[in-house]
């Protein structure tokens, strides 16, 4: 029969992969949304610096080609913004969910666990097992 204490450690053992894995969804995601802006950014303005060198090009590029990669401002500071957010929360996900593991800590992985909501049933499920593990008194008093 298994002890209460490897039960309980296996609570907060839990609650640290599910924010870890959360921080690294949200890393993905949020590298992705600020790369998505800077090729955009980049491809619109090597298509314009071609039509330099190819007479002609220009009106065929500016109705087809430039339509489909402005974006408009707004969805431009929306990547950026929203990527950004990404990447802080899942970088404070990661050292919370890390910080959990380790059994130190309870503020930082309680917030890391917080972090990690965004992401959907990883990041409840983080903030439950790490409340449950603060319940019983897993985590390790601060030396």
């Amino acid at each position: 029969m298994e002890s209460g204490g490897s039960h309980r450690r296996g609570l907060l053992a839990a609650g640290g992969v599910m924010s870890i894995l959360a921080g690294i969804l949200q890393l993905i995601i949020g590298g992705g949304l600020i790369g998505c802006w800077l090729l955009g950014s980049l491809m619109e303005d090597f298509l314009l610096s071609i039509t330099i060198y190819i007479p002609g090009f220009w009106p065929i590029l500016k109705e087809h080609i430039l339509y489909l990669l402005s974006f408009g401002d707004d969805v431009a500071v929306g990547c950026v913004i929203g990527g950004g957010l990404s990447l802080i929360l899942g970088i404070i996900a990661l050292v919370g969910g890390i910080s959990a593991m380790r059994r130190k800590r309870f503020g930082l992985s309680l917030a890391g666990a917080i972090c990690a909501l965004p992401s959907g049933i990883m990041g409840i499920l983080a903030v439950i097992f790490i409340v449950m593990g603060k319940m019983a008194m897993e985590f390790r008093a601060e030396a």
